[in-house]
């Protein structure tokens, strides 16, 4: 399962650890790949474990057992250094967004772009694109703390495409967007599909379960990951 290009899991657990040395299961024997140029889209109840598998495809978890691989590297066995080098090509959307309240919207934008030692006018043109992509340009220089919860998901979406990033990783993306914004963010994750991501999201959004952009489907129950 190793590809030499994308990502993919090869019997991937994960266990939390509980009291008493038990340990509560997650994810078992996960096994899936998603190539660049795609766009899959994760479903699964609440708790199921969509989150902890977008943080271990992003190198925040490491798995119990088995192996994450990128771009035919197993990333998931690198020191935690290495990762986050390799972490640099991942646009990552939270669930609860991870802004930083006090900076400004253009600031929690730059953030990202900082350690890729990019040119500074270089810097400023992503992100006024990705403003201008997300409708926020009017909002650069506003606390990112001050805006609504919808504005704020857009804000956490653009940071994470502002790099152009080789790896897209988006929990609960639409969560706080109305119909209009839902099918915007779906073009920008396509077209960012489109140039070569591999793009994974987490949703319970039938919006998304019904987007004609969305190439593979996946459910995640039971700590079992499946094509429906």
């Amino acid at each position: 399962m190793e590809l030499s290009a994308g990502l993919a899991c090869r019997g991937l657990d994960f266990r939390w650890p509980g009291k008493a040395d038990t340990q509560t299961a997650v994810l078992q024997s996960v096994q899936a790949i998603f190539a660049p140029g795609t766009i899959n889209l994760i479903t699964g109840e609440t708790g199921a474990g969509k989150s902890t598998l977008l943080h271990l495809l992003a190198g925040l978890l490491s798995p119990t057992a088995g192996t994450v691989w990128a771009d035919g590297q197993p990333v998931s066995h690198w020191p935690a250094h290495h990762r986050d080098r390799w972490r640099q090509k991942a646009g990552i959307v939270f669930q609860h967004l991870a802004l930083i309240p006090d900076l400004s919207v253009a600031e929690n934008l730059l953030l990202p772009l900082v350690p890729r030692n990019l040119a500074w006018p270089r810097m400023q043109t992503a992100i006024q694109q990705a403003l201008e992509a997300a409708q926020l340009a009017d909002l650069a220089d506003a606390p990112a703390g001050t805006l609504s919860g919808g504005q704020r998901q857009r804000v956490a979406i653009a940071r994470a495409l502002v790099a152009a990033p080789r790896f897209i990783l988006a929990d609960e993306p639409t969560a706080f967007q109305d119909d209009r914004q839902t099918h915007r963010i779906a073009m920008q994750l396509d077209r960012a599909a489109r140039r070569g991501a591999v793009v994974v999201v987490c949703s319970h959004d039938p919006r998304l379960r019904q987007s004609a952009v969305v190439g593979h489907r996946f459910h995640l129950a039971a700590g079992k990951l499946a094509a429906p």
